[in-house]
Order: structure tokens, then sequence, then C-alpha cells
């Protein structure tokens, strides 16, 4: 772990053991939901991937992975609702049952774009796993949460997955990233 990204966090959010507990109390929760039902677990990369890797690693039921990727447009402060899809799953979801996981769902726009486009395809249904829900930011209502981690409050966390121009997804908790490092300007890029 880089000494440098870990001095740039305020604050231990969620540390490592409380959320390998309740990624664990999740997979729980899915398989009494999904016994007998195989379901296709969607993630969206790239902030859902080790929240994805450590839900699978603890499901002892019969499932499947898929991803895709989005670009949602906008700044940490505002979204302008608008996505573009990046990549398409791999296989068809009709008649299947599909658990979109998102690391984190504030205004909820891009969880419910994802809505609209998988629910589309008429799987047998649908549902959403999130690990972390910012309700303070919702625009976006009536979203299928079917399975919360934790709620937290309106700041910007990076970590578990959750990046800042690219860094801290591999920090192994979820912290909250100092207002300094916030206000920088973006490095050059050709």
């Amino acid at each position: 772990m880089s000494a440098h990204l870990e001095a740039d966090i305020s604050e231990i959010l969620i540390p490592p053991d409380r959320l390998q507990e309740r990624v664990q109390e999740l997979a729980r929760q899915i398989e009494r939901d999904y016994a007998d039902l195989r379901p296709v677990l969607v993630g969206v990369l790239r902030g859902s991937v080790y929240f994805l890797t450590d839900l699978t690693r603890h499901l002892r039921i019969p499932h499947e992975i898929d991803f895709m990727a989005i670009a949602a447009y906008g700044t940490r402060h505002a979204t302008t609702g608008a996505v573009r899809l990046l990549k398409d799953l791999e296989d068809e979801i009709t008649d299947r049952h599909v658990i979109l996981v998102e690391d984190i769902v504030d205004t909820g726009l891009t969880a419910a774009y994802l809505t609209r486009l998988l629910r589309a395809r008429k799987p047998a249904s649908f549902t959403i796993c999130v690990l972390l829900d910012k309700r303070a930011r919702r625009i976006a209502e009536d979203l299928p949460l079917g399975y919360i981690g934790f709620e937290i409050p309106d700041r910007f966390v990076v970590g578990y997955g959750l990046d800042f121009r690219q860094l801290y997804r591999n920090l192994p908790y979820v912290g909250v990233l100092r207002e300094e490092v916030l206000a920088q300007e973006p490095p050059y890029s050709p």
C-alpha cells in the first residue's frame, strides 16, 4: 500500500473487517433469496470489481457473473445524468434472474439508466445490490435496491474499488478523501 495514498485519507469510514463482514451477510441474504435460481450478477466496471469479487467468493449457490462499463458525465459536485454504454453484457439475460452489483449509488441516475436498459431485456427478475447508498444526493427515486451494504453520508469516498482520478481503488477500506486533494487540479494529460 502506498503511503502517499494513505496520507490523502482524512478518515476511514468503513474498516476492512466491517466491509468483509457485511459482504458476507449480503451473500447469505442472496443465497436465501436465489437458492435454486442461478442468478447472474452483473458488475459495473470499474468500481464494483472488488465488491463483486468478494461477494461471489462468499456465495455458496450456483451463479454467473458478467460485466458492463459505462461513462457518466459530470463533476464530483454535479452530474448531467448523461450516460454512455462502453461495454455491454457478454450473455443474454432474458428470463434470467439478474442482480446488478454497484459500488455506490448516489444521485441514482446511472443506476436508473442501467435499470431501464436491463429491464428492457426482459429478465425473470431484476434487483440491485449496492455496497454504499448515499441517499443525501438521490435524484432518481424508485430504484430496486434489494440489497444495501451501508448507508453513508454525503462525503467523497474512495477505496475498495472507488476511485478519484483512477487512484485509491486498492485501499482495503472505504475512506474519506481530504478536501485539499479534491481541490487539486488534475495532472496534465496529452
